[in-house]
């Protein structure tokens, strides 16, 4: 079994940061696109931050700088640092890969829980 366990949403003044971060729960052989998305009520989700299968990093337009996505290789893990957020950014953020369980394996998608990020102006 392999899951996405994401941690670090919560309420925050406008200006302020946050930390997100996504972790792999389970053994796994091969993970591609780690990235994380975000829902706003309402709204389809859309995409925040990913790295491509290149492992350059690529931003939605509305990031604008104010986000990094990081990785760390060793454990399988990464984050998103939320900086100088606004109240548009209040959503639901989910963290996301395309895993391969084992040499045999598809590729097939997972997703995180989903952890609420509200930025109260």
């Amino acid at each position: 079994q392999v899951q996405l366990v994401e941690s670090g949403g919560g309420l925050v003044q406008a200006g302020g940061s946050l930390r997100l971060s996504c972790e792999i729960a389970g053994n796994i052989f091969g993970i591609n696109a780690a990235s994380w998305f975000r829902q706003a009520p309402g709204k389809q989700r859309e995409l925040v931050a990913g790295f491509t299968t290149e492992g350059s990093t690529m931003y939605g337009d509305f990031v604008k700088g104010r986000f990094t996505i990081s990785r760390d290789n060793r454990d399988n893990t990464w984050s998103l640092q939320l900086n100088r957020l606004k109240s548009e950014d209040t959503a639901v953020y989910y963290c996301y890969a395309s895993i391969r369980r084992t040499a045999w394996s598809n590729w097939a998608d997972y997703w995180g829980q989903g952890t609420q990020v509200t930025v109260s102006s």
